[in-house]
């Protein structure tokens, strides 16, 4: 009777549901004196449809903003830079006639528009990276119909080649030396010179031999203007598509070994190469799921194709768009799946790809030197519409807060381990569908060092917060104590969407409101600053990393 009561007691006392284990810290562990080499600022390159959007006031406002993040090495790409028009904008479109013909048909050159793009960047402290583009309707084979009303397609003419080679050729020759006399020839030679965009699909209705005619004759026009000024392409998409790589792959056997259609030698000057990777989301039983996975392998298909030719490996490779997917003008609105550009999918997503990308170029030994962001602003839209910007109508969106933390980050890349990385191979076969990416990419220089960790998944679920176990150590051992700094990309930190969404949503944000928006889309920490205490050159801390979150952790001492 005694053992049956204190059974009774046993089961009375023991709680009516059991409670599910706590989840294991994820582990992440940051070796400061391990470096695997300098960390190369591939993220300060961004791009966008519209020129004529640079030197509105809210386009002025995010070049500076964007400038800032390195000041002086900031490149800005945009399309349409030699389209013939009047300079107004329209979503995917733009113009700056700096080609025309009098009625004799005489060439007319005027770079007043292009001045005016050119100069925002440089006022800012950004440098151009000149996208050279399209056929004005004067040279067009082709030309009528000629303006795009998009998403109608009726505007083709600047897609076709020229009627006369050697006249774009002067145009590109009048181009480059009047930026000379404009800016300087140490400053230009700065400036990347790329032909085209994305000549395997639409953006160029020739053949890939009338490209490799018109990269000859612009190549060899740039280098008549200003012999040092790096000059490349081809822009492809992503190599991931069998058609594009071999576009991408004929164009290095022309640059190599092909016939000049200028000079008659063998191949053609190539001082950088420049291909594109996308990710692919997609709606699934109701949710947002990301492609991860697909983008990275484009990077990685197009360094592979890149390896195959000895003469071109140390050349610096650009992704001169590198993005979740491909149209940054198509909003949530009429593209549900979009929606992951107003909140923290979108950073979380950048930081695990800016991870990926530096990986593969390690592995493939590669001169990796910018992954652009094809995201801007666009005029005359509604707030957080879904479309791929980084601000809308002048506040900045919490993508924009990644960009500031990775510039945070200087010096050294240092050895980061982490027990919740998803790893490279698995993401590349399969995106990140399981468990998520949980994983820290770190940085040390003279007395600082930055560890920037994200939650990621492909899948726009919610999750409960990760915790994680940081520690870092091969930190000075005189240094006793360590000051940190914790920055965050959250639903509660560093994001203006959230926080519009709870003044419920204003179409038009009064005066106040608007000033707290601003406010709420700067990078903001996590708590004010503290001191830890250092042992032996380690510092430890926990904390918690709700799905799709960012940190950035700088240790000062």
């Amino acid at each position: 009777m005694a053992s049956w009561r204190c059974s009774a007691i046993a089961i009375l006392a023991a709680p009516l549901f059991s409670q599910p284990p706590a989840p294991r810290a994820v582990e992440i562990r940051v070796d400061a004196a391990a470096k695997l080499g300098p960390f190369q600022p591939i993220y300060a390159y961004f791009g966008y449809d519209e020129p004529n959007y640079t030197y509105t006031p809210n386009g002025r406002k995010l070049i500076a903003e964007l400038a800032a993040l390195r000041p002086g090495r900031v490149a800005i790409r945009t399309h349409h830079l030699l389209v013939t028009g009047d300079g107004t904008p329209a979503l995917k479109w733009g113009s700056t006639n700096a080609y025309t013909e009098d009625a004799a048909g005489r060439p007319v050159y005027d770079f007043a528009i292009i001045d005016r793009i050119f100069d925002t960047y440089r006022q800012a402290g950004a440098v151009p990276f000149v996208e050279l583009g399209f056929m004005p309707r004067a040279l067009s084979v082709n030309p009528e119909p000629y303006t795009l009303h998009w998403p109608a397609d009726d505007g083709k003419g600047w897609s076709y080649p020229p009627k006369d080679y050697a006249r774009w050729a002067e145009l590109v020759r009048q181009l480059v030396r009047h930026a000379v006399e404009r800016y300087g020839a140490p400053e230009v030679e700065r400036w990347r010179w790329e032909l085209w965009n994305e000549p395997d699909i639409f953006y160029w209705r020739g053949t890939a031999a009338e490209y490799d005619k018109l990269y000859d004759y612009t190549a060899d026009a740039v280098k008549r203007a200003l012999p040092r000024a790096p000059v490349g392409g081809p822009a492809t998409t992503g190599p991931g598509n069998a058609k594009a790589a071999a576009y991408l792959a004929q164009f290095l056997e022309h640059c190599a070994r092909g016939v000049n259609a200028v000079t008659g030698g063998r191949g053609a000057p190539l001082d950088f190469i420049s291909y594109h990777a996308k990710g692919s989301p997609e709606l699934v039983a109701g949710h947002v799921r990301m492609g991860l996975g697909k983008e990275l392998m484009d990077v990685a298909r197009g360094l592979e194709i890149i390896h195959q030719f000895p003469e071109f490996r140390t050349l610096p490779i650009v992704l001169s768009e590198a993005d979740p997917e491909g149209c940054a003008a198509c909003s949530a609105r009429q593209h549900p799946q979009n929606v992951y550009r107003n909140g923290t999918l979108y950073p979380s997503y950048t930081a695990a790809a800016l991870h990926g990308i530096l990986q593969l170029a390690g592995r493939h030994n590669a001169n990796l030197a910018g992954m652009l962001t094809w995201a801007f602003e666009f005029e005359d839209q509604p707030y957080f519409d879904g479309l791929r910007t980084l601000a809308t109508n002048g506040i900045d969106k919490p993508v924009l807060n990644l960009f500031r933390m990775a510039a945070l980050m200087e010096g050294d890349r240092v050895k980061v381990q982490s027990s919740g990385a998803a790893g490279l191979d698995a993401i590349l076969e399969s995106g990140v569908r399981g468990a998520p990416d949980i994983d820290g990419l770190a940085t040390r220089s003279g007395r600082d060092a930055a560890v920037l960790v994200w939650n990621y998944h492909d899948d726009d679920l919610p999750a409960a917060a990760a915790p994680i176990h940081l520690s870092v150590s091969g930190l000075p051992a005189e240094a006793g104590r360590v000051l940190l700094e914790h920055y965050r990309v959250d639903d509660d930190h560093s994001n203006a969407y959230t926080a519009w969404q709870r003044m419920g949503s204003p179409a038009e944000p009064s005066r106040e409101q608007y000033a707290r928006l601003e406010a709420a889309g700067q990078l903001q920490l996590l708590a004010s600053p503290a001191w830890l205490p250092a042992r032996n050159g380690r510092v430890a801390l926990d904390f918690p990393l709700p799905r799709h979150a960012v940190s950035l952790l700088r240790f000062s001492w």
